[in-house]
């Protein structure tokens, strides 16, 4: 895993704003209403994909050259770099949703004593776990 991927995006203008693609990554794609939305979002749908590939244990491929990316009308190619360090760190310490079940009884005391379920659960499944911090 590298820390820094830089790849060519094609940006894709049209009357309703810019399509973002990497001929690198056919999977990586977003839309944005203008230019600068458009370099934000090429980051983050980068990082994100990257992230994936990395999480699955795919091959990431190398960066087509600049001077090799073909554009059509209305396309502009543009370098996109991401630091994966945060991009990782982001995504391993996101919030996940879970839903739960427990008797009746147990939620209408825990619910009288005001009990913070996301802190429980995190905290037993800790304790369970033999964890204190962040694997």
């Amino acid at each position: 895993m590298k820390n820094t991927y830089t790849f060519p995006a094609i940006f894709d203008y049209a009357d309703d704003g810019v399509s973002i693609s990497f001929p690198d990554l056919p999977e990586c794609f977003s839309c944005s209403e203008t230019t600068e939305e458009a370099l934000k979002d090429a980051e983050e749908v980068l990082g994100l994909c990257l992230y994936n590939m990395e999480d699955d244990n795919e091959s990431i491929p190398e960066p087509t050259p600049l001077d090799k990316v073909q554009c059509g009308p209305n396309q502009k190619t543009v370098l996109i770099k991401v630091w994966m360090p945060i991009v990782r760190n982001e995504m391993e310490t996101a919030s996940v949703k879970k839903t739960l079940t427990i008797p009746a009884w147990l939620n209408k005391l825990a619910e009288e004593k005001q009990v913070n379920y996301s802190q429980i659960l995190q905290a037993a499944l800790k304790d369970y776990l033999g964890v204190k911090e962040r694997i």
